[in-house]
């Protein structure tokens, strides 16, 4: 009966997921990517799309999204100011599947030999749900890569989720993606439609790995980092306040320096409806990257 409730739950998430999605990506604005392309990193090839001019700021998505359904809100503004650099990570959009095992470790390198590719000596970093992990990951393995790191609803270990959340993904089967906005967006712009189950199947396996960046590493961050949650995000809020002690913060700002890290906490907000507060995370993220 557990197993049952589970999966139904399960079920209305992601029916809940990809309608938000849906929505979500058709009141993005329209704009162009100056350039585009496939950077050769790591034994593959990872699609990139650059926007407007300015300091860059490279932008992570999250877990089965595109860059126009993670960010086509959010790009119109920020390459007002910066350039906006969006990758899509193996096997995600139009970056090709690849048998090549999956690691936020990996994932943070493919980061990094982007940036080598297109010149980019440092960059802000901002990451949403598992591109979140990804960064918390290169901000440990490229320091120097790192200006400012920006989280939102992710965490650097599988613990920082609540319990129903990483016990997700055991009762999780492809047919769950049939006939979903994400599925659609997959076969809108894949080299490969023929991957998707093989795709699905490699993500099902990659999130029920453990993983943990390190207390003691995250400690040692020395870029300035935004964090941003949903109340009701599926982020364990005791382990989120560790986190930011960890980053310097969670003091008494009247009596002591005010902390160079921010989190900030957005009311009444889940996981995937965090990430439609388009003008409050700009908000954040002005204040925070200037």
């Amino acid at each position: 009966m557990k197993n049952l409730l589970n999966t139904n739950l399960l079920r209305s998430i992601l029916l809940i997921a990809v309608i938000i999605s849906a929505v979500f990506q058709s009141n993005g604005q329209e704009t162009k990517p100056s350039a585009s392309g496939y950077a050769p990193v790591n034994g593959i090839k990872v699609y990139y799309e650059v926007y407007g001019e300015g300091k860059p700021i490279i932008l992570l998505h999250g877990a089965f999204y595109t860059i126009e359904m993670n960010w086509a809100q959010l790009i119109p503004e920020l390459s007002k100011t910066r350039r906006v650099i969006a990758i899509e990570m193996q096997g995600h959009g139009h970056t090709p599947y690849s048998d090549r095992a999956l690691s936020i470790t990996t994932l943070a390198s493919d980061v990094e030999k982007l940036m080598d590719y297109l010149n980019i000596d440092s960059a802000d970093v901002a990451g949403y749900s598992m591109g979140g992990s990804v960064a918390y990951q290169f901000a440990v393995q490229s320091p120097k890569r790192l200006r400012k790191l920006v989280i939102i609803s992710s965490t650097y270990k599988s613990n920082g989720w609540l319990p129903i959340v990483n016990g997700g993904f055991k009762n999780f089967k492809p047919e769950f993606f049939d006939n979903t906005p994400i599925k659609t967006a997959y076969d809108a712009v894949a080299p490969d439609k023929t991957k998707w189950r093989k795709f699905l199947a490699q993500m099902f396996a990659f999130a029920q790995v453990p993983f943990n960046v390190g207390d003691s590493k995250v400690a040692k961050i020395a870029a300035p980092v935004l964090i941003i949650s949903g109340d009701n995000d599926g982020l364990d809020k005791i382990e989120l306040a560790k986190t930011y002690q960890l980053l310097g913060g969670g003091v008494a700002a009247d009596l002591a320096p005010m902390p160079k890290s921010h989190l900030a906490i957005v009311p009444s907000q889940g996981h995937v409806t965090l990430m439609m507060q388009t003008k409050t995370i700009l908000g954040y993220l002005n204040d925070f990257l200037k």
